[in-house]
């Protein structure tokens, strides 16, 4: 090889490695102050529960974060959901189902209801980081105002966050608080370490899936399903003089207008699961690859 072509060898190979460095600084700018998981939603290091019924003693144990009780913390029932902030299933059960159990349940005192986190992408994990820096009375309404939205936000790349942070301003967010909040790392290793719990320990993967009393709720998550599960058992109403467990919450703020597989690793980018109707299919991004509602 001559030396004008060596040379003009060496300067094309430096000349790509400054792409490829000034492409991973470019990425890493992108993904701004969001952390992302890496070990991949699924690798689990156990073995996951068959689906059944959890222990009821376990299920209601502290997890890595509190819950939020929507209802009467005294209610005879408990109904707890594992949901994803992406799931088309879990927005549907939240806008047209849960007003109808809220009605019927939870505002007569008869049942409590726990939503719990089982992101099946990263862009969900953020919405639910969001709903966490809310504030404990203003942790339903977000999640409320995110799932009503969740057409215009849950979309693949970083358009994806930009309207998160619009949503957010609109529910009193600042852009530092916004940053502020996706930048914890320490809140979002709790939101994956209470998926890879429910996965493990009592089964889910995929979403929505609930636990009436901790019994596993099958159909299609309607409410004649939670009236056959509750009126087995009774649904009783707590002794008066029991008092709500959260105060009223203020009204939700309007903006404008999946269990991955082991071993899986979610992009930043990832899209959503599409609404393909209900089943238990593992993820591609989520524990077991991007299940739809069971």
């Amino acid at each position: 090889m001559s030396k004008p072509d060596k040379v003009e060898k060496d300067g094309a190979a430096k000349k790509t490695g400054l792409i490829v460095i000034a492409a991973v600084i470019a990425v890493v700018a992108a993904g701004g102050a969001i952390y992302y998981y890496r070990g991949g939603f699924g690798a689990p290091e156990v073995e996951p529960m068959a689906k059944g019924d959890p222990d009821p003693a376990l299920l209601m144990q502290a997890g890595p974060l509190p819950d939020f009780v929507l209802g009467n913390a005294d209610a005879a029932n408990i109904i707890v959901e594992y949901a994803s902030m992406t799931c088309p299933h879990c927005a549907q059960f939240q806008k047209v189902v849960l007003p109808q159990v809220k009605a019927k349940y939870i505002d007569t005192g008869k049942a409590r209801y726990i939503l719990r986190e089982f992101p099946l992408d990263n862009l969900a994990v953020a919405a639910f980081m969001l709903a966490r820096c809310s504030g404990d009375t203003r942790y339903y309404p977000m999640v409320d105002a995110l799932f009503e939205t969740q057409e215009t936000w849950a979309v693949p790349g970083s358009e994806g966050k930009d309207k998160l942070l619009q949503i957010a301003r609109q529910a009193g967010f600042s852009k530092e608080r916004f940053d502020q909040c996706l930048a914890d790392k320490d809140l979002f290793n709790k939101i994956v370490e209470t998926r890879s719990r429910a996965h493990q320990k009592f089964g889910v993967n995929s979403t929505p899936t609930f636990f009436v009393n901790a019994k596993r709720l099958t159909g299609d998550h309607e409410l004649k399903d939670f009236d056959a599960m509750l009126g087995e058992a009774g649904a009783a109403t707590p002794a008066a003089g029991n008092g709500p467990a959260t105060s009223a919450p203020p009204e939700a703020p309007q903006p404008n207008a999946s269990e991955p597989s082991a071993g899986a690793e979610p992009s930043p980018d990832a899209r959503p699961p599409t609404d393909s109707g209900a089943g238990s299919a593992a993820p591609s991004s989520t524990p077991e690859s991007n299940p739809q509602s069971q």
